[in-house]
C-alpha cells in the first residue's frame, strides 16, 4: 500500500494570544500516520492551547491547520480576528480528531454506554444499533464493559478517563489528541490509563499527547516536542530529547542538566 501522500496533521506558524499575553508564538508541526508525538514542557508553555487550537476549541490568531490534506478555511471577522469560514467544515474535521481532556468531560446524567454512543449517533448519523456494537467493543478494549450501564459518579477517575478514551475512539478518528490525560488522577490510577494509550500506540494510532509522564513519553513516542514560552525549543526522537538534548532548558526540564 503506498504511503499517505500528506501528513495526517499539519500545523504551520500557529499563533494565539489571550489579551496581551502571547501564548503560542509560531508553532509548526506535522504528524504522519501512526506517529506518536509527545508534547512536553513546563506549565504555561502553551501545550494545551496548542491542542485546543488544532480542533478549534480555541481559534488561532494566525497560522494554518490541515487534517489529512484538507486545510481549514479561515477568514478575517469584523472584529479583526480570524474565524472559520465554515463551521460545518470544522464540525466535519472534528470527527477526525478525537480529543481526551484531563477533566474527563463525561455527561454526568448519562451512563458510560450513552456517553460513548453520543457522537456516533447524533453527530455522525450512525444507527444506534451499530453505535452500541462499536461502543461495547471499545469498552471491552479499555476494560470497562462491565461498567457500561454505570453513571460517571460511580466510577474512579481512571475508569472515567478510560471511558472518555472509548468515547473519543468511537468516531474512529484519524488523529487522537490527549491533553494531560493523567494529570487529574490519583497516582495509583495513572498506570491503567497509560496502558490503554500504550495499546493504542502499538495499534498504530496517530496521536499527539500532552503529558508530564516523562518515562511514558520516552517509551511510546516516535517524536517529542519540547515547548518553552510558546515556541518549540527542541524536537526530535525520544532518545535525543531524553538522552542528549541540545537545549539547556530541555536538559534541565528532563533532569539531564548535570550530564
Amino acid at each position: 500500500m503506498p504511503d499517505q501522500p500528506f501528513p495526517a496533521l499539519r500545523v504551520e506558524d500557529l499563533h494565539k494570544s489571550f489579551g496581551s499575553q502571547e501564548v503560542l508564538k509560531g508553532i509548526s508541526a506535522q504528524a504522519h500516520k501512526s506517529d506518536v508525538i509527545s508534547i512536553i514542557g513546563s506549565s504555561g508553555s502553551g501545550k494545551s492551547t496548542f491542542l485546543r487550537c488544532i480542533n478549534f476549541l480555541e481559534t488561532p490568531d494566525r497560522g494554518r491547520i490541515a487534517v489529512n490534506g484538507e486545510e481549514i478555511a479561515l477568514k478575517m471577522g469584523r472584529d479583526g480576528r480570524l474565524q472559520p469560514r465554515s463551521w460545518r467544515q470544522i464540525e466535519r474535521i472534528r470527527t477526525g480528531l478525537g480529543m481526551v481532556f484531563q477533566s474527563f468531560n463525561l455527561w454526568a446524567h448519562r451512563t458510560v454506554l450513552e456517553n460513548v454512543i453520543e457522537a456516533p449517533v447524533h453527530v455522525m448519523g450512525m444507527s444506534r444499533r451499530e453505535a452500541i456494537e462499536r461502543a461495547e467493543a471499545l469498552l471491552h478494549k479499555v476494560g470497562l464493559f462491565d461498567k457500561r450501564d454505570a453513571y460517571p459518579a460511580f466510577l474512579s477517575g481512571g475508569q472515567q478517563q478510560r471511558a472518555a478514551i472509548a468515547r473519543a475512539l468511537c468516531v474512529d478518528p484519524d488523529v487522537m489528541l490527549f491533553d494531560e490525560p493523567t494529570s487529574a488522577l490519583d497516582p495509583e490510577l495513572v498506570g491503567e490509563v497509560l496502558k490503554v494509550i500504550r495499546d493504542l500506540a502499538e495499534e498504530g494510532r496517530t496521536m499527539l499527547i500532552v503529558t508530564h509522564e516523562m518515562r511514558f513519553a520516552r517509551d511510546v513516542s516516535s517524536r517529542v516536542l519540547f515547548l518553552h514560552q510558546g515556541r518549540i525549543e527542541e524536537e526530535g526522537p525520544p532518545e535525543q530529547i531524553f538522552g542528549a538534548p541540545v537545549s539547556a532548558r530541555c536538559r534541565e526540564f528532563t533532569g539531564l542538566s548535570a550530564h
